[in-house]
């Protein structure tokens, strides 16, 4: 068999993924290309390849969905292979097809496995004739009550898009429609299948490594059961608790699937679990999966490396690799899972994870990157292996607590608690989780904000006295002497609760709480702050971000807001204002919506589109429209006043006027495309 040299790669991705081929890439002595669009210009992927070619524009249609952009960025860097990662072409048989017809190696599977993977419906009947296990479809213009929950999913492209949960008849009609609309939206193709919806299910898959000599291998099995949105949040590797006789089974049908589509390369069938143990066919995903480190970290491989030799023509060793110890990963994203997941922006002044035996970090930032609105909104993976399970969550679960993230908010705090949740704990694990305890994992915790609150005035007060300033100010026959009583006051970030902290500096120049019972300061600088607090000693680590402090203590961390001493009314918001909750796109208005319009409490009058997902702004209370200042197309920024109801007298408003629909990720408009990450 022919040999293909890999000697440079371009990446046709971003972010953390690229970051991830490009490590292996230099450990093999590659050089490496990285493909950018201007939102990405200074991007992590960017400053770490060797070369780089941008893609002029900013949304994924007019740059990593555009093939033929990317096989010229190639040909242009003289990379003599291409590497598509995850998400936008990486299952797009075209895009394997362009890079192979330009003489580049492509690093991947057969275009004709992509083609008979890419469709789930056409996948499901070759697997069935395969012998692999499936779930019976359903017709949904035949289908009773009996055959309820239904569950519809899209038939191209992945990622939650074009699916939906069907528990009543009634229902089905509409969801079809919307089902079908969503997945045309995002993949080009609107064909949608209904299949019974496996109510607990777990979802549980197999890492298969192909080469073109007939050798498969089936690389154990991952449990990918926490999710949101259909995305995966926590995986591990192996699944916990199933039995010899199941894991043989899955490896065994995953094996059966690489042959009867001849695969090459890394790839990942995936299946559902019933509680009864039974294993059900869901689809394979034809590319490296984004929890692929727990297999790499229990099997002692790197898949990446794995992927270049069988694409420079390599075989792989007849004897499968020895498994050893327990692998678990967690998405750490920029999204706020108390308001129903809402995605984030901004600033990150701070990404740092403890460097310990047994952990691992994945990203495509750091501290000082900015998180935009066009990707999605994973920061990082975190990885811990260890040799049993109960030592791998927990140091996952201590390395997270540990970690200083400053900037947007993220779901840290959610993925801590989620690791010592009794279920997760005790392999109690279904696609279920998440609704049944979110309520629970984003409850306030028992943390102390208020001696945070005072640690960051201290630290504050110290950096004002270090700092040359003014002479004491004079209002009448007030004076601002620093040994007087001072108040600080901060709010509390995401909930808003206020803090008014009074201290007062002493001859002796360290700052301490006035009116503080049981409370010592025995060390106050700018950066950190020792407290002793009823005879136990704490220390706070501290970073600012202009009007922003981030606290840092063991076991919790807060984001603060400094506030003026006195507040200005002009910064109130008129009642029934709408305002934008991130940085997006207006996508749609309802139909009629216009200034005079009707409307009802709850209804869904503007939808936004921000991180490659879709949210509802809704009506605030019945009433009528009195401005409307938004428009599809229009970029708004966060805050942004889009419009305004005047509430009925009578009426009863809804909780907020900002909501969040429970969408799954977007991607670009173009055919045979898939979201960024859709694993």
């Amino acid at each position: 068999m022919r040999r293909d040299v890999i000697h440079s790669l371009l990446v046709a991705n971003r972010g953390e993924i690229a970051c991830r081929i490009f490590r292996t890439c230099r450990d093999l002595g590659i050089t490496t290309v990285a493909v950018y669009s201007d939102a990405d210009a200074g991007a992590l992927h960017v400053r770490e390849a060797d070369l780089a070619v941008r893609l002029p524009g900013f949304a994924p249609a007019d740059t990593y969905l555009r093939g033929d952009l990317v096989v010229a960025a190639a040909l242009a860097a003289g990379a003599d292979a291409v590497h598509p990662g995850y998400g936008f072409l990486s299952e797009n048989a075209a895009f394997a097809a362009a890079v192979q017809d330009a003489g580049l190696t492509w690093v991947g599977p057969p275009v004709k496995a992509i083609e008979l993977m890419a469709s789930k419906t056409r996948a499901k009947e070759l697997m069935g004739g395969a012998g692999v296990p499936l779930l019976a479809p359903v017709d949904p213009a035949t289908a009773g009550e009996d055959d309820l929950p239904l569950l519809l999913k899209a038939a191209s492209g992945g990622g939650g898009r074009g699916m939906r949960i069907v528990r009543e008849l009634s229902a089905l009609p509409g969801e079809l429609l919307a089902a079908a609309a969503e997945a045309a939206s995002a993949f080009g193709d609107g064909e949608v299948f209904a299949e019974p919806y496996v109510e607990r299910g777990r979802h549980v898959e197999v890492q298969v490594m192909a080469d073109a000599y007939d050798t498969v291998w089936a690389l154990g099995t991952r449990d990918c059961s926490l999710q949101r949105r259909h995305q995966k949040v926590i995986e591990e590797a192996p699944a916990p608790g199933l039995d010899e006789g199941l894991r043989a089974r899955l490896h065994d049908a995953a094996v059966a699937a690489a042959r009867a589509v001849g695969y090459r390369g890394a790839g990942t069938v995936e299946f559902l679990v019933s509680a009864e143990g039974r294993p059900y066919f869901l689809e394979m995903n034809t590319r490296l999966q984004v929890e692929h480190p727990v297999t790499e970290a229990v099997f002692g491989v790197d898949l990446v490396a794995l992927q270049l030799r069988v694409a420079e023509g390599e075989p792989l060793d007849p004897v499968l690799p020895a498994a050893s110890g327990h692998a678990v990963e967690a998405r750490l994203y920029a999204e706020d899972p108390a308001r129903d997941w809402q995605p984030q922006t901004g600033a990150l002044l701070t990404l740092e994870v403890p460097d310990a035996p047994g952990l691992r970090l994945d990203t495509g930032y750091t501290g000082g990157d900015t998180i935009g609105v066009h990707y999605d909104p994973m920061l990082a993976k975190v990885i811990a292996h260890a040799p049993t399970r109960t030592e791998a969550v927990r140091l996952l679960a201590g390395a997270l607590e540990r970690a200083r993230i400053h900037g947007p908010v993220t779901n840290r705090e959610l993925l801590v608690r989620s690791l010592r949740h009794p279920d997760f704990a005790a392999a109690r694990l279904d696609t279920g989780f998440y609704d049944r305890h979110l309520a629970d994992l984003t409850a306030p915790g028992a943390g102390d904000p208020a001696t945070a609150a005072l640690a960051a005035a201290l630290a504050e007060a110290v950096r004002a006295t270090a700092s040359p300033g003014p002479a004491p100010t004079r209002f009448g026959a007030w004076r601002n002497l620093p040994s007087q009583p001072q108040v600080k006051r901060f709010r509390s970030e995401p909930d808003g609760t206020e803090h008014e902290i009074a201290y007062r500096t002493p001859r002796t120049g360290t700052p301490e709480p006035y009116d503080a019972p049981g409370v010592r300061v025995l060390a106050a600088d700018p950066d950190r702050v020792t407290l002793e607090l009823d005879g136990v000693t704490r220390h706070f680590e501290l970073a600012r971000d202009r009007d922003r402090l981030h606290v840092d203590t063991a076991g919790a961390s807060y984001t603060f807001t400094a506030l003026p001493r006195f507040t200005d009314p002009a910064t109130q918001t008129d009642p029934g204002s709408l305002l934008a909750p991130m940085p997006g796109t207006v996508v749609r208005l309802a139909e009629g919506l216009a200034p005079g319009a009707r409307v009802e409490a709850g209804q869904p009058l503007i939808w936004l589109e921000a991180m490659k997902m879709e949210h509802r702004i809704l009506a605030p209370a019945s009433g009528t429209l009195t401005a409307l200042h938004a428009a599809p197309g229009h970029q708004v920024e966060v805050g942004a006043l889009l419009a305004v109801v005047q509430e009925d007298p009578d009426a009863t408003p809804v909780a907020a006027s900002v909501a969040a629909s429970a969408s799954a990720l977007a991607s670009a408009p173009a055919p045979a495309s898939v979201p960024e990450e859709n694993a």
